[in-house]
């Protein structure tokens, strides 16, 4: 398995394994089939509702915990008459309970809403402490991550976004180089959206490698440096998923995938007000 190194040293995989909407009562064993093929870097998140599985699969693999790398997310806190950073203490510690860790390899905060600057500084204490070796953010907008960047203490090690062949973000990825953060991409395969799998140039590049369409949208990120965490429930996919170190795209290939690159989410943004609503109306932890 390639390695990314983080801003702070931390080492990465390049490729792991993501646990989003599959059920609670599916994930553990999903995840125990994807330690058993390999996979040793898994991405949860709190608002996903499946840590303990996780955490119970961790456990049943036998698996030394220096083998593993975990990233779990901070869903947004609510504090009116309290305090944030008190509550973001409350839910990492909740997060690896759930987990039955002692220690997360990367914490993110899973949205650019509410307080998030408060969110921040009790996630720079946690860094500090080596509970979590690494933090970050994910859905952070080139905006927002600089002035998070701007005004503290610890720049962010990476930012999980929606990155695809229909959303390439190639421009978010030359910013957060230019400030040291690593892109991690979320929704590599955009589940399907665009006809993905049957796409005619997706198609043609993967038969000349003898390699299926998902392959090739994997390797195309590792090639760019992206971090990338596919998700199945197929123990042949999760096996295929890891097959993509053994061949390499042409830059003429690269150069037909950046051609279905629209610009724009196949999902939500950001920066939609009623979205933003709706993001925040939700509770977890």
């Amino acid at each position: 398995m390639n390695n990314v190194t983080l801003n702070n040293g931390v080492q990465m995989p390049i490729l792991g394994f993501g646990v989003f909407q599959i059920p609670d009562d599916e994930t553990q064993a999903a995840v125990e089939a994807a330690l058993a093929a390999g996979y040793r870097h898994l991405d949860t998140a709190a608002s996903y509702g499946n840590e303990a599985a996780v955490g119970a699969a961790i456990k049943a693999s036998g698996l030394a915990r220096e083998e593993l790398f975990i990233t779990t997310k901070l869903w947004i806190q609510h504090a009116p008459t309290g305090s944030v950073q008190d509550d973001t203490r409350r839910a990492f510690e909740n997060s690896l309970n759930r987990l039955g860790l002692d220690y997360l390899d990367l914490y993110l905060i899973h949205q650019p809403l509410g307080d998030y600057y408060s969110e921040w500084r009790a996630m720079q204490e946690i860094n500090k402490e080596g509970l979590a070796r690494a933090i970050g953010v994910s859905n952070f907008h080139p905006d927002r991550l600089v002035d998070l960047i701007d005004h503290n203490e610890i720049v962010p090690a990476v930012n999980q976004i929606e990155t695809h062949p229909f959303h390439q973000r190639a421009a978010d990825q030359a910013l957060m180089r230019e400030h040291g953060v690593q892109i991690e991409s979320w929704g590599p395969f955009a589940e399907g959206k665009n006809n993905l799998f049957t796409d005619p140039v997706l198609r043609a590049i993967a038969g000349a490698h003898g390699k299926s369409v998902a392959q090739v949208v994997l390797r195309w990120l590792i090639q760019r440096e992206i971090v990338v965490i596919p998700k199945s429930v197929r123990p042949d996919r999760m096996a295929e998923n890891l097959d993509v170190f053994n061949f390499e795209l042409t830059e003429d290939q690269t150069s037909q995938i950046a051609t279905l690159d629209t610009g724009a989410s196949l999902f939500f943004d950001h920066r939609d007000p009623a979205m933003v609503s709706w993001l925040g109306a939700r509770r977890y932890n």
